[in-house]
């Protein structure tokens, strides 16, 4: 069965011998949110390719960084010069178990929810994981700095399709006299919001009067995906001229555009502008299954992609790889 895997979906017994071409699958990764103390622990004591990339990471960054990672604590975890850098390194490191036990898993598309895509670039073959890794981590730091000179706001509204949301935003802002934007199109009925603090309270509220089933604040003081992030756009625009980025091996669909990358030029402007523009990550699905994926299989941490994904088709594969468990289960599976 090389190159053909069997759909972990609960299925009848007639429907499990149903196979999916590889060239019909998606990988994609996790963003800032997935992360938790423990992630990746399981799957570096059961495979020695996803070892090397936390050993690796350790020496990059001079610090134990996977001791942050396995045993917290989660404050640290937590902070988003560390967060973005972690959820880097587990995504690698499973995407490495994973092709070690199975070389032949080479999909047909790719893509990362924010910080995710920089993993889907070292899935494409277009960025190394040290480049990625010094990257991810000149990100945060960053973003963490531009959080503490322009403090602002995120929250989540739910229930509300993107016009309604839009509406909502536009007029908070103008009431409040900040800045406010749509930061993540996630799925449809879920919208995160990013922004000035006044400016995204009077949003939840408005959301709420506009039929929002719930409306809440995130726990962050970094307005993510916002104009009040440029001067780390700015300053990241130059720390990516100096990366040597390859054309991607395979489509990777970038958050800015909802569309494929091609070029190393395209992929410096995507990463930096990524910083301060929306994550449409709905349509970014929705060009995948246009261009022919049918199965979409999460790698790193957590299954937050997978639900996302189920709300914007539910025709869709799900499959996550995450620990050892969900990786023996995934082998399992194919070598029936």
């Amino acid at each position: 069965m090389r190159g053909l895997f069997v759909s972990l979906r609960h299925r009848t017994k007639k429907e499990r011998t149903e196979i999916v071409d590889w060239s019909k699958t998606a990988f994609v990764f996790p963003g800032q949110g997935s992360q938790f103390v423990g992630m990746g622990k399981s799957i570096a004591e059961t495979s020695a390719a996803a070892r090397l990339v936390f050993e690796e990471a350790d020496d990059i960054l001079q610090t134990n960084f996977s001791g942050l990672m396995f045993d917290g604590p989660e404050n640290h975890l937590n902070d988003t010069y560390n967060t973005q850098a972690s959820l880097f390194v587990a995504g690698v490191a499973a995407l490495r178990a994973l092709q070690a036990e199975l070389p032949e898993a080479n999909p047909a598309f790719a893509a990362g929810h924010s910080l995710g895509e920089f993993t889907a670039l070292v899935c494409a073959a277009s960025l190394s994981f040290a480049d990625g890794l010094r990257l991810v981590r000149e990100r945060g730091a960053l973003m963490k700095q531009s959080g503490a000179d322009n403090p602002g706001g995120m929250g989540a509204m739910l229930g509300l399709d993107v016009a309604k949301a839009q509406s909502v935003v536009d007029e908070a802002a103008t009431q409040t006299d900040e800045v406010l934007v749509i930061a993540n199109d996630n799925c449809p009925g879920q919208v995160v919001i990013s922004g000035g603090a006044a400016a995204t309270e009077r949003a939840l509220e408005l959301g709420k009067q506009a039929g929002a089933k719930r409306a809440v604040r995130l726990a962050l003081s970094v307005a993510a995906h916002s104009p009040l992030m440029q001067p780390a756009a700015d300053a990241f625009e130059q720390k990516l001229a100096e990366v040597d980025f390859q054309p991607p091996a395979l489509p990777v669909y970038g958050n800015v555009s909802a569309r494929p990358l091609s070029t190393p030029d395209e992929i410096r402007h995507e990463l930096s502008q990524q910083i301060v523009a929306p994550v449409r990550w709905t349509e970014s699905v929705q060009a995948m299954i246009e261009d022919g994926a049918q199965t979409f299989v999460e790698i790193g941490a957590g299954s937050v992609l997978s639900g996302l994904i189920r709300r914007i088709d539910r025709s869709a594969e799900r499959i996550v790889v995450e620990d050892k468990a969900s990786l023996a289960k995934f082998v399992q599976h194919i070598r029936v």
